[in-house]
């Protein structure tokens, strides 16, 4: 990414709005919730060189969550980080919420995002690249989309947006980041190859909203900050829901209802959603494809520097 994040910069890509009907309504008149099928609690553990992760999103809510692979909340500082390592086969978003992060890869993209601004990578037919802490503090979340078998093998592409290029709006108490999607109204420019809906929600104390969702999309809700009566999904009479705890809904019905049940404290999530691929997935650590033959040619093409590894034996992150 560039360090100068003051508008949106497509690299090599389509710039599209993906209109995917998802109106949002702050009454409850005839709006029907989904319901809250499973709760997981993200567990710290340690990932890279020294960073330590809440991982909500792991290869046991995949079948639920197609096409959704991993979410990480991420915490790491100085020496530690994420350094030199390959994709293939699915797409990062990286969500900055504290402090910076600075990437770069093996084709020469380099350039570091700060609190409230976003990558969204492709990591295609392959990708080698470093993250590592810009600052003391540095906190994000990263999820993982899949890529569908037709788009496994295009070429890596990046869309970033700095946090004042982030569609916002706000309505009784509830105010929303519209990262991918649509919501009070209002659409993100980024172009999602999977449809995906990425929304950043602070409700007031007392507060609530109902986000519509596509009915045949998967739906999972990652809490932020919440009071300790806080956050209730589904229903309003539900048990309320604590920070780090991913919250996945059943299909159907017209969207999501959340409340802020404490009485002083914010409420802030993260609402993702997505078309499921319904296609086999196999996963190898950070290549995801649909075959086990096909995990096998990456790889040998990550071994042996080929079919968009050529790089790989050369390129070292400064």
């Amino acid at each position: 990414m560039r360090a100068a994040l003051n508008r949106a910069n497509f690299v090599g890509g389509l710039f599209s709005f993906r209109n995917i009907k998802s109106m949002s309504s702050s009454s409850t008149q005839n709006f029907v919730s989904r319901s809250v099928i499973k709760k997981v609690f993200a567990k710290l553990q340690k990932e890279g060189d020294g960073a330590v992760v809440r991982r909500g999103i792991s290869r046991s809510e995949q079948k639920l969550l197609d096409p959704f692979l991993m979410l990480d909340e991420f915490s790491v500082s100085p020496p530690a980080g994420f350094p030199d390592h390959p994709h293939r086969g699915f797409e990062t978003v990286t969500y900055v919420l504290e402090g910076g992060i600075t990437h770069q890869d093996f084709k020469g993209h380099k350039g570091t995002i700060y609190a409230g601004d976003v990558q969204w990578m492709t990591a295609g037919r392959g990708i080698i690249h470093s993250e590592m802490p810009e600052e003391e503090i540095n906190k994000g979340l990263q999820l993982w989309i899949n890529l569908s078998s037709n788009k496994k093998m295009i070429e890596p592409n990046y869309q970033e947006l700095s946090s004042s290029d982030i569609p916002k709006a706000e309505q009784d108490g509830v105010q929303v980041k519209v990262i991918a999607g649509e919501s009070m109204g209002i659409q993100s420019p980024v172009y999602t190859r999977t449809p995906t809906m990425f929304l950043d929600f602070t409700l007031d104390p007392g507060a609530q909203f109902h986000q519509k969702v596509p009915e045949s999309w998967n739906a999972f809700a990652y809490v932020l900050e919440s009071g300790e009566s806080g956050a209730v999904f589904g229903s309003s009479n539900a048990s309320p829901v604590s920070a780090h705890n991913v919250v996945v809904f059943g299909q159907g019905n017209d969207g999501v209802s959340v409340w802020n049940k404490s009485s002083s404290k914010k409420l802030r999530f993260v609402l993702i959603a997505g078309e499921p691929l319904g296609e086999p997935v196999v996963q190898y650590g950070p290549f995801v494809m649909n075959t086990q033959a096909e995990i096998d040619m990456t790889i040998e093409d990550y071994h042996y520097g080929k079919n968009g590894f050529e790089m790989a034996k050369y390129w070292r992150s400064q």
